[in-house]
């Protein structure tokens, strides 16, 4: 059985490690651009649209995609509000990552799904348990995208920690309009919310990777 912890548990697993600089985002954008890379076709045309939110889920997305990008795969860039991490966004940008409006029209949002072979789900974060379900721009986006993904020869879909628009803790799903993932790539544990029914409906195969909270979860664990 995996073991699992709430999203509180590993923020504060976390915190000790940020307070000392250990460069916690640097660690998960590297693996989840790893693991993007894993899904993508073996070709030179592959396309990546990456959906990031203004919060540090959407900054994991961002240096994800300004790895992809250096490495010359042409990644979109579709901002889901009208704020970004800063030096995400500018790490993208200065990779060569396409930079679209927040705005953008939502035939034009789906038209770029199509044309993609990956959408990193970068919307949300566990900092948003206490109410998951996507609200304003962000649920325009994802309920724009989600009709292409029933068609014929669908983008997959890599989720950033965890779908936007589960509960970590709980698993539960307060509103449908989530994109269900084909990979979740989650960061430093296993949220429990992630392999709770519905929201493990929505995962995908979860690939969880170590960022290195391990001694302070075995201290929470502990109750230390």
């Amino acid at each position: 059985m995996m073991e699992t912890y709430t999203a509180a548990e590993v923020r504060a697993a976390e915190q000790p490690l940020l307070d000392a600089g250990v460069p916690l985002m640097a660690r998960a954008a590297a693996a989840l651009a790893r693991e993007i890379r894993l899904v993508l076709p073996a070709d030179e045309t592959a396309r990546v649209l990456v959906l990031a939110g203004p919060g540090n889920n959407g900054g994991d997305a961002l240096f994800a995609a300004a790895e992809l990008a250096g490495l010359g795969i042409a990644v979109t860039v579709l901002p889901t509000s009208d704020r970004l991490h800063d030096a995400g966004r500018d790490a993208a940008v200065d990779a060569g990552a396409r930079m679209l409006s927040a705005d953008s029209a939502t035939d034009a949002v789906a038209s770029v799904a199509r044309e993609s072979d990956v959408i990193v789900d970068g919307i949300l974060g566990t900092g948003t348990s206490f109410s998951p379900a996507l609200r304003g721009r962000a649920r325009e986006i994802v309920a724009a995208i989600l009709p292409v993904l029933a068609g014929e020869h669908p983008p997959i879909v890599v989720a950033v920690d965890l779908p936007s628009g589960v509960h970590p803790d709980d698993g539960s799903v307060p509103d449908p309009t989530v994109l269900p993932a084909d990979v979740t790539v989650t960061f430093g544990a296993c949220k429990t919310g992630l392999l709770l029914a519905p929201a493990a409906e929505y995962v995908g195969r979860l690939v969880v990777v170590d960022i290195g909270l391990g001694p302070e979860l075995e201290r929470i664990a502990a109750g230390g």
